[in-house]
């Protein structure tokens, strides 16, 4: 008698946000991602894939654990030990992601010549002979490290516990797969099940992993969020890869700040520090032009002196367009907002088009006055004091709130030259006598009426 054979069994899992469904939609009812449900055939109950525990497992009581078990190795970029918050931290995982060819391959590569241990460096996407290309091109050797050009996890696993390196790079987790699935490189279950296991291989050895990861067309980090969730710190690149400077910021990192940036310039041997990040934004900035202002924005605990353009003009297209890059749309156009009601500038009909220069992303409120006043000076084609620094957050009453780090922000607009600060009357009191003119005000009117010539 013939026995009928088991049918496998399949399910679909939307590769952006990694959810699952018995069947086929057109949509993703998780991400709401049209097209993005790819089919995976179910991994056997049993058949996880994972490599065993390692050793030192046992619970061990909080007054007994040393701050010596997780030492940190200082890396040879200092914007990089920024970021990373104060160094690399023993069997750690950071996932590094940006655009293509924006430097995550070279800030790494770079790091693992200059770093004077054993270091393996997995390369999915480029041949030995491409990676000693780019080697040679950037100028870079060491004895110390050993390039390895493989895509099979369990061949990697194997070369680790050979090898016995002090640190490990994979280019990139996403060309990495394990014969244990057999659902295509890249897809969700690979990226899960391959960044597992090498979380695993960091926890179990105690050496640093360092993953570098595709981003989308939007930006977003390539595989599903969980991966985000899984290591322990996510470094993201930004910029314009046509650009000379890079910003490498810190997401997530369990081991120091989320605010934290790292300020690199590509050069024919690749990346290399910016020590004074508020001096390169503003080396460019034309004094005598309406629609410019300086800000500082805290990064961490570094403040930085970023340059807002704005441009106001007539619309001719009917719907009047408002666009902005590197700052928050919607803050925007509460700010818009702001100067039609509280301030009567007749700003519906006008295109507004706004820019923190120098490729860099302001999130924090404190830029609001800079902001404002930028669009104010366009649309009224008056000059800015260009010696004068504007901080403040800006109420829906038009009135200026009180900031955090102000005595910071102070110092470093004294350090680049500027004479005068406009800032909320709140932070006045908490301040001491500077070098710099200190102007406190209570709403936005009174800080155009003195700024604007």
């Amino acid at each position: 008698m013939n026995r009928k054979k088991s049918k496998q069994r399949t399910h679909y899992v939307c590769q952006h946000c990694g959810t699952i469904s018995p069947g086929y939609m057109g949509k993703c009812p998780g991400c709401n991602a049209w097209n993005s449900l790819v089919e995976e055939k179910i991994k056997p109950a049993g058949n996880t894939g994972t490599i065993s525990k390692g050793p030192g497992s046992e619970a061990v009581p909080l007054h007994e654990i040393t701050m010596d078990q997780l030492p940190r190795y200082s890396a040879s970029s200092a914007e990089f030990n920024r970021v990373l918050g104060g160094g690399i931290v023993k069997g750690s995982v950071v996932l590094i992601g940006g655009d293509p060819g924006i430097g995550k391959s070279t800030l790494l590569l770079q790091e693992a010549t200059q770093i004077n241990h054993k270091i393996l460096y997995v390369t999915g996407e480029e041949s030995l002979q491409q990676t000693k290309m780019r080697a040679v091109r950037l100028q870079l050797n060491s004895e110390n490290l050993y390039i390895y050009a493989e895509t099979e996890l369990e061949d990697i696993v194997e070369t680790i516990h050979k090898l016995k390196p002090q640190f490990v790079v994979v280019d990139s987790i996403q060309t990495i797969f394990t014969a244990a699935l057999e659902s295509a490189p890249g897809s969700v279950s690979q990226v899960r099940e391959c960044a597992m296991r090498f979380i695993q291989i960091a926890k179990s050895m105690h050496i640093p992993i360092f993953l570098i990861g595709h981003v989308t067309k939007e930006g977003y980090l390539a595989g599903p969020k969980v991966l985000e969730h899984m290591v322990d710190a996510l470094l993201l690149f930004e910029g314009d890869r046509d650009h000379f400077y890079r910003i490498l910021r810190s997401i997530k990192n369990r081991f120091g700040s989320t605010r934290e940036i790292g300020v690199f310039e590509m050069t024919e041997k690749g990346l290399e520090d910016v020590i004074n990040p508020s001096a390169v934004f503003l080396a460019e900035r034309q004094t005598d032009t309406s629609g410019s202002t300086v800000v500082c924005s805290m990064e961490g605990t570094r403040p930085i002196l970023i340059e807002i353009q704005a441009l106001v003009s007539s619309s001719n297209y009917g719907l009047p367009q408002r666009n902005t890059i590197g700052l928050d749309q919607r803050r925007i156009m509460m700010l818009l907002a702001v100067l039609e009601k509280r301030l009567s500038f007749k700003i519906g009909s006008m295109d507004v088009f706004v820019n923190a220069v120098g490729g860099m992303r302001i999130d924090e409120t404190a830029a609001d006055l800079g902001v404002l006043a930028s669009i104010a000076s366009s649309m009224h084609n008056r000059v800015i004091d260009p010696e004068a620094i504007l901080l403040g957050e800006i109420g829906l009453g038009g009135e200026l709130r009180s900031i955090t780090h102000m005595e910071s922000r102070i110092s470093e607009a004294t350090k680049m030259g500027f004479k005068k600060a406009v800032l909320p009357k709140g932070n006045r009191k908490k301040l001491s006598v500077s070098d710099i003119e200190l102007i406190p005000v209570n709403n936005a009117q009174s800080a155009l009426d003195i700024v604007l010539q």
